[in-house]
């Protein structure tokens, strides 16, 4: 396959990939942008975001990805479709082998994104955006005065299930231990919310309802009987897994296969950078990976200007 090159490539068409390649293409930069699939990634999962600055009545997840793809092909940003299988760095160039092609550039953005983990239980992927759902933060004011489950122990599924309480009546907080396993400060504040009840050593065996979630069937780690619980939403918080199997022995990546980078967004690789959910970071939202696009390219520009 022949090589292209390019001055700079963006892997990734989610808010930090597509921000990225609009600040490149103000800047003059010969610039690609390579998407697995169609520009928008986990934002097109979110049915409304009520919390993206400027849009006060808030927006649906892909007339938002839809208003900021167009944006930047208003700036003749070339997307193309294609996944992206490895990278190798020869010499200065950083060669990126997809399954349509090859292609070359002097710097590299990687904003592929992650993906959060599911349950794998039934109901779970029909009700997506209909009750279930991956981020309190985005979801959480639709489900005021009502029962939810949050299923999870860790740091992030306590954290959002203390922000819920603000809005639901009732949350019911499914954890596979007996006990959890954030840190202590948060989960004295959980344990004495009387709004949050845990409901230990269990799991997740179904999500039902017909257009909206209806309930959900919870059994016992030790085998006994399952139960039915009344809820109108779901928050999974199971973990994400950051989409950077293709850069295993290219790039270090913590043990959780995120990137490391500085707040420059640079990685220990000269001319590579990462943006975006695929990165290490403590805050995951849409606001916070435009940030890390527009911050890439400032980086990555300085890193061409001095080659």
């Amino acid at each position: 396959m022949k090589a292209s090159n390019y001055d700079l490539i963006i892997v990734g068409g989610g808010p930090a990939g597509l921000t990225a390649g609009l600040y490149a293409q103000r800047s003059r930069l010969n610039t690609l942008l390579i998407e697995r699939l169609i520009p928008g990634g986990q934002i097109l999962t979110t049915d409304w975001v009520d919390n993206y600055p400027g849009f006060p009545e808030g927006i649906s997840g892909f007339d938002l990805i839809d208003k900021m793809r167009r944006q930047a092909e208003r700036f003749e940003l070339p997307i193309i479709s294609d996944d992206a299988l490895s990278l190798t760095l020869e010499g200065p160039e950083k060669v990126i082998t997809g399954t349509q092609g090859v292609y070359k550039a002097k710097a590299l953005i990687i904003a592929c994104g992650a993906t959060h983990r599911k349950l794998g239980a039934p109901g779970e992927g029909l009700l997506s955006g209909k009750g279930v759902s991956y981020c309190a933060t985005c979801d959480g004011p639709f489900f005021r005065e009502q029962e939810v489950a949050v299923i999870g122990g860790g740091d992030t599924a306590v954290q959002e299930a203390i922000y819920l309480t603000r809005f639901v009546k009732k949350i019911y907080l499914i954890h596979r231990r007996d006990q959890l396993r954030a840190t202590r400060i948060l989960q004295e504040k959980a344990l004495s919310n009387p709004k949050i009840q845990p409901v230990w050593n269990a799991v997740v065996e179904a999500v039902q309802g017909t257009d909206q979630v209806e309930s959900i069937t919870v059994k016992r780690v030790d085998g006994s009987p399952g139960e039915s619980i009344s809820v109108q939403g779901v928050f999974v918080f199971v973990g994400i897994q950051p989409t950077t199997a293709w850069l295993q022995g290219a790039l270090p990546l913590d043990p959780q296969g995120f990137i490391q980078t500085n707040s420059e967004m640079e990685t220990i690789i000269p001319g590579v950078f990462a943006a975006g959910d695929c990165r290490q970071k403590r805050f995951r939202q849409v606001s916070t990976a435009v940030g890390d696009g527009a911050t890439a390219v400032f980086s990555a520009e300085r890193y061409l200007e001095a080659l």
